[in-house]
């Protein structure tokens, strides 16, 4: 603890957004400049606290006090390595995660908590100004051969976790470009590309393989690859979005949010409109530009949804969710250290004020039924006010109709695409649709599965923990295996 007294002296900061009005005519980044000085300061407001409980809050355990204490003290060297020791993607997490350990900061109980998640970037982008980050290649190699399925945040940090335990590691991604999750589900304003670049080559120079366009399962074998490797994560991510099954769904114009998004990140990596609608499989461009838009679901996929449409300039946008409109504060049910059930406005949501009367933001709304025009195209919500959950009976004299030309559905996720890979391999599934698996091993020795195809959908941040961990597990297994082939051995002789 540099400041003993630092969290009673400095009040929390937080970098400045760019002008909504200003930031909607691109797609880079929303925050200003953040000076060294303000940074440090603010890792002073750490306290001496007897249990950290951001420790608990954060799925991958970074030790938080540690490097706040280091970067007070202006050790921005020493900082990255405690921060690398227990997450390989800072730059990501200290972008995208919603920071739950923040919400456990024992100084949050009666005051704003330490800017954790603003620390953790500064870090990790002192140390790639400075050349602290650089490959880290095994000193050994083990022999074995490691096929990683995805290369999303879980999938790219088990890889690079294996290769530095020594095994050759070969990641399979079925897109034309690596990232996942992080490549094509989160708009650049969010997460500028070239953050995942740069770390994609580091982990190429540390001699991990990375094949694209390999869709293993649909163009690539199954049992070639368990014919070829010595082990096999799955990190497919959990990818079967939740339908609207409401009179008008197939209408045209209804989309669901995965398949809207990637389209627009496609064309900042600068496909043309043709490459991406043939990299896709779509017949035609979804685009918001001059529309009425409407966004059914209230959660960061929701968000990224609405900075999106308003990027492309449409004309209205109406975002509603069927869950009541949660507290200004902590909810009495979720009290500290928990992760608080209370409204949060994320940065698109101060974009929409541009619009006026013309963005809405919206709860406690059912959809009831899409009307569509004598072609086939949405033109008309049915929806009503219901009330709280688990019932949400809709409430007398509550429904209305709204005019759309793009419905966005942003419901979140039911698990993993069964069919494929996960049929071919007739892995067990638990009632959620996740795969079942004992220490990361699914029901197939030698097959492991991490991340939200065994989890659930969920966080980047946990992404990255259950590939840490399950890249530990895959490497017990190995030297087990290693281990049994010298005792058989041995035995013979």
């Amino acid at each position: 603890m540099g400041k003993v007294t630092g969290f009673l002296e400095i009040k929390r900061e937080q970098p400045t957004r760019r002008d909504p009005e200003d930031r909607l005519h691109d797609w880079q980044e929303i925050y200003e400049p953040f000076p060294e000085e303000k940074q440090r300061e603010q890792g002073a407001r750490c306290m001496d606290c007897g249990v950290p409980f951001c420790h608990n809050g954060c799925p991958v355990n970074n030790i938080i006090p540690d490097w706040n204490d280091l970067v007070y003290n202006g050790r921005w060297e020493a900082a990255i390595r405690r921060l690398h020791a227990t997450n390989n993607f800072p730059e990501f997490t200290g972008r995208i995660c919603p920071a739950p350990c923040e919400a456990a900061c024992v100084l949050g109980i009666n005051q704003p908590p330490v800017s954790i998640k603003l620390i953790e970037r500064s870090i990790v982008e002192r140390a790639w100004e400075e050349g602290w980050t650089h490959p880290e290649p095994p000193e050994n190699a083990t022999g074995k051969l490691v096929a990683v399925i995805g290369s999303g945040p879980s999938g790219l940090a088990a890889a690079q976790q294996l290769r530095r335990a020594g095994h050759s590691v070969t990641v399979y991604e079925k897109n034309d470009r690596i990232g996942g999750l992080l490549r094509y589900g989160i708009p650049n304003f969010k997460l500028e590309k070239h953050v995942i670049d740069r770390r994609i080559q580091q982990m190429k120079d540390e001699g991990i393989r990375f094949i694209t366009n390999a869709h293993v399962g649909v163009n690539v074998s199954v049992e070639s690859l368990r014919e070829e490797y010595d082990a096999i994560l799955l990190c497919g991510g959990s990818e079967q979005p939740r339908n609207l099954n409401i009179p008008g769904r197939e209408l045209k114009g209804i989309h669901f949010a995965m398949e809207f998004l990637p389209q627009q990140n496609r064309r900042n990596e600068g496909d043309t409109e043709e490459k991406l609608l043939q990299s896709m499989g779509a017949p035609a461009p979804i685009l918001a530009t001059g529309k009425r838009v409407v966004i059914i679901g209230g959660g960061d996929t929701g968000a990224d949804c609405l900075g999106t449409s308003l990027r492309q300039g449409a004309k209205s946008v109406h975002q509603f969710e069927i869950m009541p409109k949660p507290p200004e504060q902590r909810a009495a049910s979720t009290p500290w250290p928990l992760w608080p059930l209370q409204l949060r406005t994320e940065s698109s949501h101060e974009e929409g004020t541009v619009l006026g009367p013309n963005f809405v933001r919206d709860w406690s709304i059912n959809s009831i039924e899409f009307v569509g025009d004598e072609n086939g195209n949405v033109k008309q919500l049915r929806a009503t006010r219901v009330g709280p959950p688990p019932k949400f009976e809709p409430v007398e004299g509550g429904e209305f109709n709204l005019d759309v030309d793009l419905v966005l559905l942003a419901m979140g996720f039911l698990g993993p695409v069964r069919n494929g890979m996960i049929e071919q391999l007739g892995l067990d599934l638990d009632q959620r649709g996740n795969v079942v698996t004992r220490d990361f091993m699914t029901s197939v020795e030698g097959v492991f599965a991490a991340g939200d195809m065994r989890r659930g959908q969920s966080l980047v941040v946990w992404a990255i923990s259950e590939g840490r961990k399950a890249a530990e597990a895959v490497d017990k297994y190995l030297a087990s295996k290693e281990a049994e082939t010298a005792e058989a051995h041995h035995a013979t002789v």
